[in-house]
């Protein structure tokens, strides 16, 4: 095996080992705090597809396009029976 590619999968696995040890949870819970966001946001704009009527059907038709590919994922989430334990996410360490 050549010894540069050698080294470059070791440089990767460095690399890798120290995005995980030092921002990986930082980034995951970005990416959930960007998730609930989304999730409220699209609440507010098309609330009326679960019965809450919150802004006009014009800014709603203007913003359908948009949001259409994520409609029936929203809907499925938002619709989700939850309990006590989706509120503790944290790791038990």
């Amino acid at each position: 095996m050549d010894i540069n590619l050698k080294i470059r999968r070791f440089i990767k696995a460095l690399g890798q080992i120290i995005y995980g040890a030092s921002v990986y949870e930082m980034v995951r819970d970005l990416h959930k705090e960007r998730s609930h966001l989304e999730h409220l946001f699209v609440l507010i704009v098309f609330g009326d597809f679960l019965g809450i009527p919150v802004l006009p059907p014009y800014y709603t038709l203007r913003l359908l396009p948009y949001v259409a590919p994520k409609i029936t994922g929203w809907k499925r989430s938002m619709l989700r029976e939850r309990d006590f334990t989706d509120l503790c996410d944290q790791e038990i360490t």
